[in-house]
């Protein structure tokens, strides 16, 4: 098992069920917020491990500085002929937005997915509105394939389009 990080550089382990409080730290605000995830604003602590901590999914944590200020998680995107391509989901705590963090998640959730021998990676729902999502998402060679129309119900601008966005490993 991956030692917690006390160094300056951020580092990315898998999560223990000690970590759950932690993450709980970052999903909170980052759903409660309600403009890209379609989970309910209101999702109560309880239903965290349902979310983010599920037997199907491996969950992950960005730790820096002694404090975990990132989460992801990887799973396959379909069960059984479809379980060759990965899913992920990732935050970044509000207040640690804008530093690279994303960036971090998403090299190592690539180079994770390539290890559990996935063949691709799958976006399924990325709001249109999230452009700084999308951005890094292209950086790191996702491609748009598709796109549902008025899939997300933002909570400022209304109904808002949702891409499928797809890399091969």
């Amino acid at each position: 098992m991956a030692q917690p990080n006390h160094g300056t550089s951020p580092q990315v382990r898998l999560a223990t069920p000690s970590d759950q409080d932690a993450v709980w730290e970052i999903f909170h605000p980052v759903v409660a917020k309600g403009d890209t995830y379609v989970f309910d604003p209101q999702t109560p602590k309880k239903e965290l491990e349902q979310h983010w901590f599920a037997p199907y999914m491996k969950t992950y944590v960005l730790e820096h500085n002694r404090q975990i200020t990132g989460t992801y998680i990887l799973k396959p995107n379909f069960i059984g002929a479809g379980s060759h391509i990965a899913n992920a989901s990732y935050m970044v705590h509000p207040e640690k937005q804008g530093q690279g963090m994303g960036r971090i998640l998403c090299e190592h959730s690539i180079q994770e997915a390539q290890r559990l021998g996935f063949l691709a990676m799958q976006f399924n729902i990325v709001v249109s509105t999230n452009q700084a999502a999308i951005a890094l998402w292209k950086k790191y060679g996702f491609a748009i394939i598709g796109t549902t129309p008025n899939g997300f119900q933002h909570p400022q601008q209304g109904l808002v389009d949702t891409h499928i966005m797809y890399k091969e490993l």
